[in-house]
């Protein structure tokens, strides 16, 4: 994914699978001036109680109102406003027949507590970004299925599923149809995740073969550090969640498995307690993954997990928000310490190393008694098959020793 590809729908942050799309069609004199069909989610932190840093997800609802988008000669823009005090817009021009996305606007409102609950402001923010982005022609209509990203302060948003049509001069949609450049097919060499390094043997006039070309294998990487991690109530400041993980991500970009360890040193965590959600962010300087539990009263489970991650290609960005992994009783703790691998879309795999979680029910600060993985468990059946054998066998001994010692007693007596 690049910037350079987005044209209204650009945003940084997380995808959530739930969301909903939404259509608008914007009319001048009761014909259709401007169409728009998108998938639109935003992500924002800010200050909670005891200056706290605080994050929040919502996505754009379908009945969001367009009532102030309008079309005009060379600018047009597309207002949508939503909940209390929120909206999203953002702005066109035409020259030389060939339109873009000029600004992005987002304002929100924090006094609405059902967005942003135990915010310390009362104010109304709006951030702006002028993207990098594609020109259109017109009479076209620009698509992108792909997700679109852009980073604005504090805010992440992200946009795809996109049709969008500005500058409609017939009054109808065009069928024409200008791609992003993340859609479009490109023809690849397939990589591998080995290096070569060939030797070219010397030309001689002889006939022998030139020697195999050899080959240095690609540097593994080293064990990701384990990270410590916890969440503190905003009523009492008591311990909420503990986490302890090494984290390594698995991806798959613009058609090339990479993979990057989470660096622990200078990270930041946030997140919240809920009765039957709870949350951790973790932001380092190249990977911000968000882990979501729930819970049922009786077990708790990694219900979603979000990744986002900035690459040399781009960002990457995948979620999946229909998990069950890491379940455990609610008031114990999952632990794993052996390394797993975990598929979380067909485009991203996790990596986890001495892993343990406690979202729910956490007491005097430290984890309560651990409910293992399978891999950890089976690491106790060798000792327990040797235990119960060599007491077979101790078993076996001393029921011979005293039914040969009966035998020897009874030949003994009739020998007299």
């Amino acid at each position: 994914m690049s910037r350079n590809t987005a044209l209204v729908l650009l945003s940084l942050g997380l995808v959530f699978q739930m969301s909903h799309g939404i259509e608008v069609n914007v009319t001048k004199d009761d014909k259709l001036c401007l169409y728009a069909n998108l998938m639109l989610n935003f992500t924002v932190s800010y200050e909670a109680a005891d200056n706290k840093s605080q994050t929040t997800e919502f996505e754009l609802p379908a009945d969001a109102k367009s009532i102030d988008s309008k079309c005009d000669t060379a600018s047009s823009i597309l207002t949508l406003k939503f909940g209390e005090g929120h909206s999203w817009s953002v702005n066109f021009t035409l020259k030389d027949e060939v339109y873009q996305a000029d600004v992005v606007t987002f304002t929100y409102n924090l006094s609405d507590t059902s967005v942003f609950p135990n915010s310390q402001s009362n104010e109304t923010i709006t951030v702006t970004e002028k993207p990098q982005t594609a020109q259109v022609p017109m009479d076209t209509c620009y698509s992108c299925k792909s997700k679109e990203v852009i980073e604005a302060n504090k805010v992440n948003m992200t946009l795809w599923d996109v049709l969008i049509q500005a500058f409609i001069t017939d009054g109808s949609k065009s069928e024409n149809i200008t791609s992003c450049a993340a859609d479009v097919p490109t023809t690849h060499v397939p990589t591998t995740t080995v290096t070569s390094t060939t030797t070219v043997a010397p030309v001689t006039n002889t006939t022998s073969t030139s020697p195999p070309a050899t080959t240095t294998p690609t540097p593994t990487l080293p064990t990701p550090q384990v990270g410590k991690y916890s969440l503190k109530t905003d009523q009492n400041g008591t311990t909420c969640l503990l986490a302890n993980f090494g984290v390594r991500i698995g991806f798959k970009q613009n058609e090339k498995y990479q993979e990057m360890n989470f660096e622990t040193n200078g990270t930041q965590s946030s997140g919240f307690c809920g009765t039957n959600s709870s949350e951790l962010v973790l932001v380092s300087d190249d990977i911000t993954i968000k882990l979501t539990f729930a819970n049922d009263m009786k077990k708790f489970r990694l219900h979603a997990l979000n990744v986002t991650a900035k690459t040399s290609s781009g960002v990457f960005v995948e979620a999946n928000t229909n998990l069950s992994l890491w379940e455990a009783a609610v008031g114990s703790s999952y632990m794993c310490n052996k390394e797993q691998n975990y598929t979380i879309t067909s485009l991203l795999t996790i990596y986890t190393f001495s892993l343990q979680v406690q979202p729910f029910g956490v007491t005097k600060d430290v984890f309560s008694t651990a409910e293992e993985c399978l891999g950890d468990g089976e690491s106790f059946l060798v000792p327990i098959a040797v235990g119960v054998a060599l007491l077979v066998l101790i078993l076996i001994v001393l029921l011979a020793y005293f039914i040969g010692r009966k035998r020897n007693m009874a030949t003994g007596y009739e020998s007299f």
